[in-house]
């Protein structure tokens, strides 16, 4: 009887498994030899406006490891060290990943590899359980440090991003933008995963393919830049450290920004070194630093156009009054050179312009006071972030009476508002910043805000606010900038000027001080070559072009290269030029984006 009941129970007990719990155990079985996998999306492309590829993506293959099917990471880490090269730090960083993600997760242990190496793993992975050899894209910049403020890189998933809903960061090798365009339109170019769901042995391995659902590539960017121009901006400039900014004065293209010294973003993307990423850190010409958004400059003359504005806007000073500069100027105690120490006699605006004189704006600004020019520069695109599609950007400092006293707590000196009149003092701006004013000025109605991603939907000329400036003032102040380059007499950039009939550009020298210069030094009178290269004056030059039909506006700003007028002046005329040659300003088969009477 006994048995008749055991037997009974175990019919019924096979029955429940084989019948009832049918499709569970089935499911069960399923899912220990079917795995569903993530598939990468390919990255969208960054060109420049005529379609050339700024960062693209190439075929590379990397080598991973799932740590659950293997019975020793680090015995197999070591059988890997003897088919292809590893180094010891990329066995401590493959050990610690493994540590901290999921067993099932895969572990990148080496990328890029050649096809040599790729074969060398192949023929050995029978003894390489939990190795697999993956197929992929990677990120590349063809056009390496030229372009590399602009794009930014792609770099490792970090830990802070591994703190997102997003299972894609999980993924071996996987990608994301860390700076630049790269960073700020993440999300458009990462696009979405796609899945795979393969049959797999009982060691992991793949038997057959079951499904699948193709990634979402992410979308292509097409930036303004125009990489021709950008080139000959970089090679203009050559290997001083600075940086140029070309702007299209209608809509706020920016057509060429360049920052140097620059670094290569594909070494990012690779992996850096310890010691490459000193070397980029202790380089006092700061590659790293986006210079055309986050350097912060005295302005030096080239502000003398904005206290100018303001004096005429107010009505205390006509075109015609003048000025007796006899090489310095009195305040209280305290005595202001002028930068030509026997002056300039008299001189009315137009005339301080051409030849920037200092004494000229100094009586100017005393009487307009610091507030008033605060609030011209405002106007005019200082003082504030322009909200570039770039990381990092600086908003330079406008100081004000009000500002002194909240932040140093002190009251402002009269002597502060001259220096403010000739762009030194607490006065800071960014290259950026340069180029919008220049913009502004070129343009006469609207406050142009520079843009760097090409909308596909919204107009080509975007919405400004109204500069609301008297074209009278306007017209004093540009007739000045004509001067400047085109005036034989005095002009303190004459020997920039275009020559190219039709391409004459207006502009505005400046040099700006990184240190107080002593009466000693006015009386040595060194060479630039005898000044250490830190302690030299910056040189600055904004401009716009053509004159008949302003439609470029640019920025130069040198660090530690002397005169504007000498180092600064020739690098934007060779800009603009072939800018105006290359008809930047153009999108392909857009006919309607070339200059007044010029073919396309």
């Amino acid at each position: 009887m006994g048995q008749v009941l055991l037997v009974s129970g175990l019919v019924g007990r096979l029955y429940y498994l084989q019948v009832v719990e049918a499709d569970t155990y089935r499911m069960l079985a399923d899912d220990n030899r079917i795995n569903m996998r993530l598939l990468p999306p390919l990255r969208g492309r960054i060109t420049d406006r005529f379609g050339e590829g700024i960062a693209i993506n190439r075929q590379t293959y990397q080598l991973v490891l799932v740590s659950e099917q293997t019975e020793s990471v680090a015995d197999t880490l070591d059988r890997i060290a003897a088919l292809i090269d590893l180094s010891e730090s990329d066995i401590r960083w493959v050990l610690k990943e493994t540590s901290r993600r999921s067993d099932f997760v895969p572990v990148t242990v080496r990328e890029g590899l050649s096809w040599s190496e790729v074969t060398r793993i192949e023929v050995n992975l029978p003894e390489l359980p939990g190795v697999l050899i993956e197929e992929g894209q990677s990120r590349f910049y063809p056009y390496s440090e030229l372009a590399a403020h602009v794009t930014g890189y792609v770099g490792a998933v970090s830990e802070a991003e591994l703190t997102a809903a997003d299972p894609l960061l999980e993924l071996p090798g996987f990608r994301t933008g860390k700076n630049g365009v790269e960073k700020i339109f993440e999300t458009e170019l990462r696009g979405n995963a796609g899945t795979r769901q393969v049959e797999v042995n009982a060691y992991g391995r793949v038997i057959r393919e079951i499904a699948r659902q193709d990634a979402a590539t992410g979308e292509d960017l097409t930036l303004t830049i125009d990489m021709g121009l950008q080139g000959f901006a970089a090679r203009t400039l050559g290997e001083e450290a600075g940086s140029v900014v070309v702007m299209d004065l209608l809509n706020g293209d920016v057509l060429a920004l360049v920052s140097s010294p620059a670094f290569d973003p594909n070494a990012f993307n690779q992996g850096l070194t310890s010691e490459a990423w000193q070397a980029l850190l202790n380089d006092p010409k700061a590659p790293l630093i986006n210079k055309a958004i986050a350097g912060q400059y005295p302005p030096g003359s080239t502000f003398k156009m904005i206290v100018a504005m303001a004096a005429l806007e107010m009505g205390l000073m006509a075109p015609e009054d003048t000025v007796y500069c006899p090489g310095h100027y009195t305040l209280g105690n305290h005595t202001f050179h002028c930068w030509r120490r026997w002056g300039h006699g008299h001189v009315g605006m137009v005339e301080a312009l051409k030849q920037s004189c200092d004494v000229y704006f100094y009586d100017v600004a005393h009487q307009v006071g610091v507030d008033k020019i605060a609030e011209m520069a405002e106007r005019f695109g200082f003082g504030a972030v322009t909200n570039i599609e770039l990381t990092g950007e600086r908003a330079g400092l406008v100081p004000t009476k009000a500002w002194k006293e909240s932040v140093i707590g002190e009251s402002w000196l009269g002597g502060e508002t001259l220096n403010v009149a000739i762009g030194q003092g607490y006065m800071l701006a960014t290259p950026m910043q340069l180029a919008v004013m220049a913009a502004r000025l070129g343009n006469g109605t609207s406050k142009v805000m520079p843009r760097i991603a090409r909308s596909t939907t919204g107009p080509d000329v975007p919405f400004f606010e109204t500069l609301n400036i008297d074209p009278e003032v306007l017209a004093v102040v540009r007739e000045g900038m004509v001067a400047v380059v085109n005036d034989p007499v005095g002009g303190t950039a004459y020997g920039a000027r275009i020559e190219d009939e039709g391409m004459e550009m207006a502009g505005k020298t400046g040099t700006a001080q990184v240190r107080r210069i002593t009466t000693a030094d006015r009386e040595a009178n060194r060479d630039l070559e005898d000044i250490p290269w830190n302690e030299r004056d910056h040189a600055l030059f904004v401009a716009y072009a053509p004159l008949h039909a302003p439609r470029y506006a640019c920025a130069v700003v040198i660090e530690h290269g002397g005169g504007g007028s000498t180092a600064a002046a020739p690098v934007a005329r060779d800009v603009l030029r072939e800018a105006q040659r290359r008809q930047s300003v153009r999108w392909p088969h857009d006919d309607a984006g070339g200059l007044p009477g010029q073919e396309v």
